[in-house]
């Protein structure tokens, strides 16, 4: 498990980016948000992820908001 913040996220487009604790920025999309409900995630939120390879580079997967 990872923490970082939410750097930036569009809920009207369901994604944003995460920073990591090591400053690295990873792509994080709405349907990786655990719980039920829109699902949306805050500037500056504070959060934990895993990390995968997407087509992009690191995407956060199993996003839970802290």
């Amino acid at each position: 498990m990872n923490t970082g913040t939410v750097k930036w996220f569009n809920a009207d487009k369901g994604f944003g980016f995460i920073t990591g604790e090591d400053g690295t920025d990873v792509f994080a999309h709405f349907s990786a948000i655990q719980g039920d409900g829109f699902k949306s995630l805050d500037e500056g939120q504070k959060v934990t992820y895993d990390l995968e390879d997407g087509q992009r580079g690191p995407q956060a997967v199993n996003i839970v908001k802290n």
